[in-house]
């Protein structure tokens, strides 16, 4: 571009023209001019340019005014009396006739282009700094949302000028460094998108949390973006899986939450917005269709591809049109901890009350005594290192932010400010706890835990945490499969850095407990609960036209997040193995299950699945899968069968698969047994007729060849996983599979804590070895270790 235009259209700038309106105009321009062809739609505007912002100083002599306040703050003065003092001479300020001309003459044409005399406007702000980070630049400057007419619209843009010294900016400028007169202001004008007759939110091309690049994730809600953008409700979480995407036979959407949207932004008479409440329909209704939800989640990859980094996005959708649109674009701020070949592990090890919990923040855990501030003006009462506890935060807070040892607030979702922030400055944080203030006492010493999946918790005192990080470069590779153990769908994204070869063991039933919390019976035959349990049963499946339904998406996507972290390698999914006292306790579950003496050796496992009191459950537990597998295109997952006694009912439990269109080798699909019943062992050569492999449950296959029971303490000696007669089981059954061509695993906790096991099971031909994440690094060294001790016995003997 050449020449000083006071305002460039949105549709002629690119990514080069930062200098002129900021990294916003340029990338919404930027988006307006080569992203049609990926059919994002972006909304019509134009863009003040650093020349206007210069000719308005100019105009006004603020320039000799803002360089003596900004004296007078190095003097000493305070900050808030200086940003007052400037922002006051902007308010006092007139805009010069040519540029409100050339505001005037734009607006008209923007009008004249959507059909109307006055077109409502958002105004947003544009910093031009290039040598500071957008992402550090975001929200500290005002956006002003359903401005109508040219008077309005001048207002606004004089007091987006203004904004460029909320106090924020001036600090952040400060400690940054970076001259105050060395940056202009770009004024963003687009036609709004009627969201506050339908919804909006914002979008992040990559997982915030873990960094893990695999997945979108789209935050929606009802009305303008701004009480997203803000913080100030908990919105609807949705994310998609972006390697399955360009399969359009495909919906691979492995997560949807409903958020509380209590509150949503919509037009305010005469201009601006105002905050109401949503409707009972709207707070149990998702904002997005599925197929909306596809449609952002491909814009975003499509952005994402031309920018080269992962992106945060704004979009909004009409309620008139129907349509979507994108309205922002910018570098997205992750989790600062990990790296390409380092990675943070933290866990807790000491235990406490939970005192408040909410929404996890990256997967940290950090520790101080508690600092409740109703205000950032409180910052004389704030010590370094605390914990700090207020109801929600804005980019005012930032220096308190960056002195604290964690940030916990009471209301905002994963991209509220204290999110954002929290993630770029490394710092623990859980937001939309909705009691912390009132539950949590000042100078209280507190543990901040977000080490424990999607849900973070404050406990009393100081736990015990450790914290360790691993050196992946270090971690050698194996010819023996070393796989991973998750239970929690929500902590599954933390490990994707770790060179796993896949999942050894993924269980329905914690998944069924901890997401779905409802017997799968009580589901199907609701009309039998007792009053307390129907009301609980219809308050978790609200928004359901069938309760059923609710089993199988909840029981689905906490399968595909599992399968979509380890993709494409295997990851083996256990059908459900409750005993019957474990099956009583969720809600419902008493009306469906005897009282059994020894719910260890009683209906548990495959026996469940072809009887008349679970057979319809388990059809739920099929759908479910096979909806992972051929709807999300998750084919990477595995299925096992546990608790298999007897050939016949192998047989039986196949057959029912088979009905539900889950048929092995059919689009790949392999099914395991779970070889943990001695019968498993002594009869190998007819299970592996009819399964693909076998998984060792060396808990229930030492528990049963001993005859030990592996709860009583007063046996806890005798409960031996070396015992001769499990290891010999253990390498009867890998030459038994070898010969037949079927692979051997084992997923159970004792190679994580006996390297000589670890040994022993490489020594016996064992194909895979699945451990908990934080044992991976250990037993991986284990299993390297014994394969060089092998390799070299070989050679000795090969020479000899």
């Amino acid at each position: 571009m050449t020449g000083e235009p006071r305002l460039v259209w949105l549709k002629d700038l690119n990514r080069a023209d930062v200098g002129i309106v900021g990294a916003k105009n340029a990338s919404l321009g930027e988006l307006a001019a080569t992203m049609g062809a990926a059919g994002i739609q972006v909304p019509n505007g134009f863009a003040t340019t650093a020349h206007a912002y210069w000719e308005y100083l100019a105009a006004n002599d603020l320039r000799e005014a803002i360089a003596a306040e900004i004296s007078r703050l190095r003097a000493g003065a305070p900050l808030h009396e200086v940003g007052e003092a400037i922002r006051s001479r902007f308010v006092t300020a007139e805009m010069p006739p040519e540029l409100a001309a050339a505001i005037t003459d734009g607006y008209r044409e923007l009008s004249s282009a959507a059909l109307t005399e006055n077109v409502d406007v958002a105004v947003r702000s544009s910093v031009t700094a290039k040598d500071v980070p957008e992402v550090s630049l975001a929200r500290q400057q005002e956006s002003f949302l359903n401005v109508s007419g040219p008077d309005q619209l001048v207002t606004a843009v004089e007091r987006c000028f203004a904004s460029l010294f909320t106090d924020r900016a001036i600090n952040y400028r400060e400690e940054l460094g970076f001259g105050h007169l060395e940056i202009a202001l770009s004024a963003g004008v687009q036609r709004m998108v009627r969201a506050d007759l339908a919804g909006a939110g914002v979008m992040f091309s990559t997982d915030t949390e873990t960094g893990f690049p695999g997945t979108i994730v789209i935050n929606a809600a009802w009305g303008l973006a701004e009480t997203v953008v803000s913080g100030q409700i908990d919105p609807d979480q949705y994310s998609v899986f972006k390697p399955l995407l360009p399969d359009h036979r495909r919906a691979p959407i492995i997560s949807k939450s409903r958020g509380r949207k209590e509150h949503k932004a919509i037009y305010a008479a005469g201009g601006g917005t105002r905050i109401v409440e949503t409707t009972d329909n709207e707070r149990a209704s998702c904002v997005l269709t599925d197929r909306e939800i596809l449609t952002l989640a491909r814009w975003a990859v499509a952005v994402e591809e031309h920018y080269g980094v992962p992106v945060d996005m704004e979009w909004a959708k009409d309620g008139h049109s129907g349509e979507l649109f994108m309205v922002e674009a910018r570098p997205a701020a992750l989790q600062s901890r990990d790296t390409a070949g380092r990675l943070h592990a933290y866990r807790l090890t000491g235990t406490g009350e939970r005192l408040v919990s909410g929404v996890a923040i990256g997967d940290s855990v950090a520790a101080g005594k508690v600092c409740v501030l109703d205000s950032p003006n409180d910052t004389d009462r704030f010590t370094d290192g605390a914990v700090l506890v207020t109801e929600v935060t804005d980019p005012d807070w930032e220096p308190i932010m960056k002195r604290a040892a964690a940030i916990v607030t009471e209301r905002g979702g994963r991209t509220s400010h204290a999110a954002i922030v929290g993630r770029e400055l490394g710092v623990t944080v859980i937001v939309g706890t909705e009691t912390a203030t009132a539950t949590l006492s000042h100078g209280d010493s507190v543990t901040v835990s977000c080490a424990e999946g999607d849900v973070g918790y404050v406990y009393r005192g100081l736990l015990e945490y450790d914290e360790h990080e691993i050196d992946l470069a270090e971690l050698p590779r194996t010819r023996t499969e070393v796989m991973l153990n998750l239970a929690d769908p929500a902590a599954a994204l933390r490990w994707w850095r770790l060179p796993a070869d896949g999942v050894g063991l993924a269980r329905l039933e914690f998944i069924v407990n901890k997401y779905v919390k409802v017997h799968p019976m009580a589901l199907l035959r609701i009309d039998e609960l007792a009053p307390v349990a129907r009301d609980q049963v219809e308050e978790l499946t609200q928004g359901y036209d069938d309760p059923a339904e609710y089993f199988v998406e909840q029981l689905a996507f906490g399968v595909a997040k599992i399968a979509a972290s380890r993709w494409p390698a295997p990851v083996f999914v256990r059908t459900s193995d409750f005993k019957t006292n474990e099956y009583a306790r969720l809600i419902g579950g008493a009306r469906f299950e005897p009282a059994e003496d020894n719910p260890m050796l009683g209906w548990r496992g495959a026996c469940r699945y072809d009887s008349e009191g679970y057979r319809d459950a388990f059809a739920l537990e099929c759908r479910a899968l096979r909806r992972v597998r051929e709807q999300m295109g998750l084919t990477n997952v595995v299925m096992m069968i546990p608790f298999c006694r007897t050939t016949d009912e192998a047989d039986r439990v196949l057959g029912l698969m088979r009905a539900e269109g889950l048929e092995r080798g059919k689009e790949g699909l392999e099914i395991y047994l779970m070889a943990e019943v001695p019968s498993n062992i002594l009869l190998a050569g007819q299970f592996a007729e009819r399964f693909d492999g076998f998984s060792i449950g060396s808990n229930d296959l030492t528990q049963l060849l001993l005859g030990v029971d592996r709860d009583s303490a007063a046996l806890a000696g005798l409960f031996d996983e070396t015992n001769p007669a499990v290891a010999q089981s253990i390498r009867h059954l890998i030459t038994t599979a070898h010969a037949m061509g079927r692979k051997v695993g084992l997923c159970g906790q004792r190679p994580s804590d006996d390297p000589e096991y670890a040994r022993f099971l490489v020594r016996a031909g064992i194909d895979s070895i699945s451990v908990t994440p934080d044992s991976f690094p250990a037993v991986t060294q284990h299993v390297a270790a014994a394969e060089r001790e092998i390799a070299a016995e070989d050679s000795l003997d090969w020479e000899d």
